[in-house]
């Protein structure tokens, strides 16, 4: 009992502590999978965040570098005319030739935004009108009317096209700032949400790693205390089953010495009945005549001649009738008695066999069996029986019981076969997992699924009673085979024939079983 309930306290608490670190190991798998999802899904929106923010920043330098491109090249346009110097010139044509591919690209950043879109669209007619005067400009001053070129750009309406590029540049940078301070903002909520994100997810991983430090040390604690309950159990546990199992040996002894006794003292006024009973029965011959001449002396008649008088005097219908009754009470009672002395000698058997210590010896089962189906030919003759034997393998046990187990069931296979129908028995096996099968399977009459059980109990049979036994043989055999360490059953359906199946260890260890009460 000790050890049971150290075993049970072990086993509850490593399925208490099996428990918690699953639930643990589940929580901390559930939290880092969701601050790694949540981490992964916030540090891609605040890349693409910032990336609006950068973009913001490219497109107001592209204003300004657009701007002054401009003015660039309105200066070296100036400059040339008022000094028709060579480096002027080509400053100009270099600012000039950037100053479209400056919009387009200004278009194509502003894409993402219709208002920009329409703002870059509306910039580009002043800066190709100014461009155009600036190209006409110096158009006079490579033709040498230098004046012609100063006249030109001081008549034009630069005042009005320069008003018109810088209001619409003011409206985009704007615009740009407008999106700058919001994409900012998002940018900075983004990143602050990662950062709480980041340090709850960091705090629950260190409650995580406290609580499982705490589980851990608690389970410790506890398979500690389970492994010092079960060495403290141990330490009486050889004592306390040794002592158990001579007290089981004991009994069982005793119950063994108690069945020989009582079948020993049983038989005793067993065989006085069977005594008197015999001396009943001859005197039964006797009181019957005594009763007839009794008869004939009360009813004898004087006129009659004495050689009538002196023949044997016969029984009337009356007396005859109660001679019959008598033969046939003292033919019960016969019966009765030897049928009492079968079951006291079964029993007396039983018990014997049940002291007898098993010879463990290596045996080839289909060597044993054939002799048996030898012994059994003429049984199987008389019944029209065939007994297939197929191969069969080596094991090491009892020769002795193994031979009274196949006996018997080879024996029941043969007395309760279907009448009129040829017998056909067949004994195979197979091996699986250190344990031989055996199947002693025929075409008999079969039995009810009722009585499955039935007919393992001693002194219990099923079906017709029309075949002699006792009801001790199957009985006997189920407590041979598991004394041998191995199991027994049946299938068997009413006249669909029965397969009794036998499964014993190849190589069964007898001193373990001969200790066994």
């Amino acid at each position: 009992m000790i050890f049971s309930s150290a075993k049970i306290q072990t086993t509850g608490t490593k399925r208490r502590g099996s428990l918690g670190q699953i639930l643990l190991l589940a929580a901390g798998f559930l939290v880092l999978v969701g601050i790694s999802a949540l981490s992964v899904i916030l540090v891609d929106r605040a890349r693409e965040d910032n990336d609006w923010v950068v973009h913001t920043v490219e497109v107001e330098n592209q204003i300004s570098t657009l701007r002054l491109r401009i003015r660039t090249t309105e200066s070296a346009a100036r400059g040339y005319l008022l000094t028709d110097e060579q480096r002027f010139l080509d400053e100009y044509l270099a600012a000039a030739a950037n100053v479209r591919s400056d919009i387009d690209k200004l278009i194509q950043l502003s894409g993402d935004n219709r208002v920009q879109i329409a703002n870059a669209s509306e910039l580009r007619t002043p800066v190709e009108a100014r461009l155009d005067e600036f190209a006409k400009a110096i158009g006079f001053a490579q033709r040498h009317d230098t004046a012609g070129g100063i006249e030109l750009l001081r008549s034009s309406d630069s005042g009005r096209a320069t008003e018109r590029i810088n209001d619409v540049a003011s409206r985009m940078r704007a615009e740009e700032e407008r999106l700058f301070a919001q994409r900012t903002q998002t940018a900075d909520r983004t990143e602050r949400f990662a950062s709480i994100v980041t340090v709850a997810g960091s705090g629950l991983v260190v409650l995580l790693a406290c609580i499982s430090i705490f589980l851990v040390r608690r389970s410790i604690r506890a398979r500690d205390q389970a492994e010092a309950q079960l060495r403290d159990a141990n330490l009486n546990l050889e004592a306390t089953v040794d002592e158990r199992t001579a007290d089981l040996r004991e009994a069982n002894n005793e119950i063994q010495r108690f069945a020989y006794i009582v079948s020993h003292d049983l038989r005793s006024p067993l065989v006085n009945i069977m005594g008197f009973t015999s001396e009943l029965e001859e005197l039964r011959n006797e009181i019957f005549k005594r009763i007839a001449a009794l008869h004939a002396a009360a009813s004898q008649n004087p006129a009659l001649p004495a050689a009538a008088r002196d023949t044997e005097p016969t029984l009337d219908a009356e007396d005859q009738q109660r001679l019959a009754y008598f033969s046939e009470a003292l033919e019960f009672i016969k019966s009765s008695i030897a049928k009492m002395d079968r079951l006291i000698s079964a029993i007396l058997s039983l018990t014997r066999e049940g002291r007898r210590e098993f010879r463990p010896v290596r045996i080839d089962t289909r060597e044993l069996i054939e002799a048996i189906v030898t012994t059994v030919a003429h049984q199987a003759a008389e019944g029209q029986a065939e007994i297939h034997i197929e191969p069969l393998p080596e094991i090491t046990s009892d020769r002795l019981a193994l031979e009274q187990i196949f006996s018997n069931l080879i024996d029941n296979a043969l007395k309760y076969l279907k009448p009129g129908v040829p017998g056909k028995i067949f004994i195979r096996a197979r091996t699986k997992l250190g344990y031989a099968i055996f199947e002693i399977s025929d075409n008999g009459r079969g039995i009810d699924p009722k009585d499955h059980q039935r007919i393992f109990d001693l002194f219990r049979r099923a079906g017709p009673q029309d075949k002699p036994g006792q009801g001790i043989g199957l009985a006997h055999v189920r407590a041979l085979v598991r004394r041998l360490g191995g199991t027994m059953s049946v299938t068997s359906e009413l006249d669909q024939g029965s397969t009794f199946t036998v499964t014993l260890p190849i190589n069964w260890n007898a001193n373990r079983r001969n200790r066994e009460p």
